[in-house]
């Protein structure tokens, strides 16, 4: 039996078919993509998930069968399991809505390319949202962008779970190559204070806010 994550599988409920969640980064995928896992879930009889993530799960997957379902994908597996940077949930943003005051797909993009599977203390979250009304759910995840007139607004500190909490604004009126460099400082921020499991919240209630602004804003 795998473990989870082991050849990008994820066991199921049953103990015995695995998931597979292939990288679409930002949620876009191609229609040669979208094919391809079609053609795998209809050959193993397998269910297809859209997932809250942005990913696309192919459900109920035998173990012999993962390595061929891998072979005919043109893509890595996704980061769904694991204490690591998940997938970077992003908002359709200036790119596809008329609502967009930023280019969400823009940021996403260079986030993912740097962060996506970064191994962590603990599973890591960070969403982008091209407009106040934070589609790419803000509200609850460790680092997140919201994309204002003036630029991006950051907030951190937000998670769901058994101890949930919201994130709260840190600073506003960035660029994107600001939004970037404060990514990282968080990043270190995050890796240098927080214990094995810990998410972004519980590492700001026991160093403070203050001393995270004094980390990363100087």
């Amino acid at each position: 039996m795998l473990k989870d994550g082991e050849k990008g599988a994820v066991l199921q409920k049953d103990r015995k078919t695995y998931a597979i969640v292939p990288h679409i980064p930002l949620g876009v995928a191609t229609p040669e993509l979208l094919r391809q896992i079609a053609d795998i879930a209809e050959k193993n009889r397998a269910a297809i998930k859209i997932t809250s993530a942005n990913r696309i799960a192919v459900v109920g997957i035998t173990e012999d069968k993962i390595d061929e379902a891998w072979a005919a994908l043109d893509t890595e597996p996704g980061a769904a399991v694991g204490a690591c940077v998940r997938s970077i949930k992003v908002c359709p943003g200036t790119t596809f809505c008329r609502l967009g005051k930023q280019d969400s797909l823009a940021l996403g993009q260079e986030l993912d390319k740097r962060y996506h599977g970064f191994a962590l203390p603990a599973k890591f979250k960070i969403g982008v949202s091209g407009c106040i009304n934070q589609c790419a759910e803000n509200c609850i995840k460790d680092i997140a962008f919201v994309g204002k007139s003036d630029g991006w607004t950051v907030q951190v500190g937000g998670n769901g779970g058994s101890r949930p909490a919201l994130a709260r604004q840190l600073v506003s009126g960035l660029t994107l190559e600001q939004a970037l460099e404060i990514t990282e400082k968080l990043l270190e921020f995050y890796t240098e204070n927080a214990k094995k499991m810990d998410r972004m919240s519980r590492v700001i209630a026991r160093v403070g806010m203050d001393q995270l602004k004094k980390a990363v804003l100087g």
